[in-house]
């Protein structure tokens, strides 16, 4: 798969770093020159926003939730029928909470304003220093994610899998609001404690249907 990552930062980088590992095909972009020091860490190439975007199989936004309207604006017209990963937590600006309507997420809008892609919320519950090294903790770790759309599910299980995470469907896209719950949570905690930002969730007696992830075969577009 080609995956474009939208943001150049640690939650970008890292990604990039298993994605590559993983034997994928990993784009970078971001409006600075950000992308294209990504691309070297990495073994990735850089492009422009849109350019990634049109290019990709999945496209990854790892970035912060107050640019996420614009980016959506800038890749609307290309992402039609795509996977579209939501990686972000839509903090106050105060840090003290969600900045996002109670009965919503940060995904469901995101879903709105790109109407055409197959949305999904994931790896927002743990930290880059994971996303980075998935055997950070000697274990094999879930990658919770929730999403609408069986195609979506089947590619993105494809995508955990490949990197070393057990993929852990947890319903709808409305199911998003609890990820970002739960992201919210994991960094109040470290907030908190001063802790050492390698805390993630797993799901111990997962239920077999969230396990299973092969969409139909009259779905497969």
């Amino acid at each position: 798969m080609k995956v474009a990552i939208i943001g150049a930062g640690n939650v970008g980088k890292g990604l990039g770093k298993s994605i590559k590992g993983a034997g994928h095909d990993v784009i970078f972009a971001s409006r600075g020159e950000s992308a294209r020091t990504a691309a070297q860490s990495t073994g990735g190439t850089s492009g422009s926003v849109r350019d990634a975007a049109e290019q990709a199989d999945i496209v990854i936004l790892a970035i912060p939730y107050g640019a996420a309207s614009d980016v959506a604006t800038e890749i609307q017209s290309v992402v039609s029928g795509k996977v579209v990963i939501d990686v972000t937590n839509p903090l106050s600006a105060d840090g003290s909470g969600l900045a996002t309507e109670p009965g919503t997420s940060a995904a469901e809008q995101i879903a709105r304003w790109l109407p055409g892609a197959r949305v999904v919320k994931a790896f927002n519950t743990m930290f880059a220093a994971v996303h980075g090294n998935p055997k950070a903790h000697g274990q094999q770790l879930d990658g919770l994610f929730a999403t609408d759309d069986e195609v979506a599910r089947e590619k993105v299980a494809q995508l955990l899998t490949s990197m070393g995470f057990r993929p852990v469907w947890v319903g709808p896209l409305s199911r998003a609001r609890e990820l970002e719950a739960m992201g919210y949570l994991n960094i109040a905690l470290q907030m908190a404690t001063n802790g050492d930002w390698q805390a993630t969730f797993t799901l111990v007696g997962a239920p077999k249907g969230a396990l299973e992830h092969r969409a139909p075969t009259s779905a497969r577009k």
